[in-house]
């Protein structure tokens, strides 16, 4: 996710990319560091985390968890549903382009560690039509893998069937949605609910990438601790007593 336009190459600027104009780059890059809070240890260095995306995608909520794991030194992949530019927005106004890094057809679940669904109105729209957007999103769900969704991008969680039973936020317009998919909604700025992590606007980003940097590390090493022992003592071979 390249802008080779931009005169500031630094790996912070190298994140928040696509052709929109330079000082909108800066000022993404900005609002992360003007919250050093979110800047937590390095425990997601080296993980694999897929960000779904597509046209309408709400920038500042695909730049500043990108930035903030890109900076605590994880592999990021932006994932689309078609190939070249997705077009971002700022409210209702265009926002410039991110480039994608991989098409949806080419990536499974397990390639990854964790998925973030950044919000917008278009963009999960588009994307709870995709049979294959849906699937991608319900296999981190079923596989007990962290996700994190902000604004309306639950919707794609209902979509997956993944709301069921769990408390979540989202945008306000969400609320009846999400309990009619049997999901307890709540007005906070991030709420979780074992590994999945939700908030509601880009006000509530700061609160949103502090959590993510949070529980993303503890949970990738649970679930993979999980893992570990479920290949030592299948269930037909019980772990020995103590």
């Amino acid at each position: 996710m390249v802008d080779a336009s931009s005169p500031d190459q630094s790996p912070a600027a190298r994140i928040v990319t696509g052709t929109y104009a330079p000082d909108a780059g800066y000022r993404a890059i900005a609002i992360v560091d003007a919250h050093p809070d979110s800047r937590m240890p390095s425990g997601v260095k080296g993980r694999k985390i897929a960000f779904l995306a597509t046209d309408g995608v709400e920038k500042r909520e695909l730049a500043e968890p990108w930035t903030a794991l890109s900076d605590a030194g994880a592999e990021l992949h932006l994932i689309s549903i078609r190939g070249g530019e997705i077009r971002a927005m700022e409210g209702d106004q265009p926002a410039g382009h991110f480039t994608v890094d991989r098409l949806l057809h080419e990536v499974r679940a397990g390639d990854y560690d964790a998925l973030v669904l950044p919000g917008g109105v278009a963009n999960p729209d588009r994307l709870r039509m995709h049979e294959g957007a849906v699937s991608f999103v319900r296999a981190f769900v079923d596989a007990d893998k962290p996700v994190a969704a902000i604004c309306h991008a639950p919707w794609l969680l209902i979509e997956a069937d993944s709301v069921r039973g769990r408390s979540l936020t989202s945008w306000p317009s969400l609320k009846t949605d999400i309990r009619n998919a049997g999901g307890l909604w709540v007005d906070r700025p991030v709420e979780t609910d074992q590994r999945l992590i939700t908030s509601r606007k880009p006000d509530d980003l700061p609160a949103f990438c502090a959590k993510i940097l949070q529980l993303f590390p503890a949970a990738i090493d649970e679930r993979r601790q999980d893992f570990v022992v479920e290949q030592s003592f299948p269930a037909s071979d019980p772990p020995p007593a103590p």
